[in-house]
């Protein structure tokens, strides 16, 4: 932990998987803008745990497009910090730690459902689906014996670590989305700690990083605000602190799809490889966010004035599709 503390401490936590778009654009500048608009610090996480998909070459094109769009942090994985390591790869012990402690308080268990089986489950009559449209885990493998699950393990099946989640709602305020009261089923159930092929979830890892580097702020895409309600039983499990949280309208295509790797010609690399200026898209992005008039031309630090989470519009913001034209027409 830092030994002196600004009032906020916000993150980007981009995941090097590939290279960052208008829609990632959209999360990190008004995540950053969130924490400098207060005079807060900002820490860069690399959430790397996926070593099938991680790669280092996407971490570096990743800080070279935040800095290339205006963004800067005050701790991460090139500057360092007192925080460290700023990676989540270079944090397994940590994980393995709490996890263990989870462990021994009886609240862990292990699920040897496969994917198959899981599709079965949730195809099955009157089962439920979580807020985020996925199958919530009706808690089989919780119910094992020791000789039903010491067979399974004869037979190979390897298994994922579940949490044991308590019948109750979470109740927290979103500094964009308004008052929430979700039940832990209904963000799907039980919820694994750790994949089948030892691979830690994201639910821990973000939970330990965010208290560890004192995150006191996260705001990030409204597709995750289901895993919220989890993140803050967690911190209560292991005596965490919890942050505010702030989910944004995600950005979606012409369409109405939310923007992924298929949508090649609108990640930043390509804008700017195309000519397109980091102020024509933060311009762009901080009008669609209701912070200018109109769109145009701004450097980043020029939105933080004023900025409030709160202001902040609810819808999604659905790009138009010549958008790549109406950035270039920006300058």
């Amino acid at each position: 932990m830092p030994s002196t503390q600004s009032a906020v401490r916000g993150r980007l936590a981009p995941s090097p998987t590939g290279q960052l778009h208008l829609g990632n654009a959209w999360a990190f500048l008004l995540a950053w803008l969130a924490a400098r608009a207060q005079g807060g610090q900002v820490v860069l996480r690399m959430e790397d745990i996926d070593p099938d998909r991680s790669r280092p070459d996407f971490a570096r094109e990743i800080m070279r497009d935040l800095r290339w769009l205006g963004l800067d942090w005050d701790e991460g994985p090139d500057l360092g910090g007192p925080c460290g390591p700023y990676e989540q790869g270079a944090r397994l012990g940590r994980y393995a730690e709490a996890l263990d402690a989870l462990d021994a308080a009886g609240r862990t268990y292990p699920c040897f459902c496969t994917r198959k089986e899981l599709r079965e489950l949730a195809g099955a009559p009157h089962a439920h689906v979580a807020g985020d449209g996925s199958p919530a885990y009706p808690g089989t493998c919780g119910r094992l014996t020791a000789a039903e699950r010491e067979e399974l393990l004869r037979q190979g099946r390897r298994a994922c670590l579940r949490l044991r989640c308590d019948d109750l709602s979470i109740v927290f305020d979103d500094a964009v989305a308004g008052p929430q009261r979700l039940t832990l089923e209904e963000c799907g159930g039980d919820f694994a700690l750790r994949r089948s092929d030892g691979v830690f979830a994201y639910q821990l890892a973000v939970v330990l990083d965010d208290a560890a580097m004192g995150i006191t702020q996260v705001v990030r895409g409204n597709d995750i605000l289901t895993s919220t309600p989890r993140q803050i039983f967690l911190q209560r499990l292991l005596g965490l602190p919890q942050p505010q949280y702030a989910h944004l309208p995600l950005v979606l295509d012409h369409q109405g799809e939310r923007l992924a790797k298929r949508h090649q010609s609108l990640t930043l690399a390509r804008l700017r490889d195309s000519g397109i200026g980091a102020g024509a898209v933060c311009g762009y992005l901080g009008w669609r966010a209701g912070l200018l008039d109109a769109p145009r031309p701004v450097a980043a630090a020029e939105l933080a004035s004023g900025f409030s989470l709160a202001a902040l519009r609810a819808e999604p913001v659905v790009l138009p599709e010549d958008i790549a034209r109406v950035l270039a027409g920006l300058g």
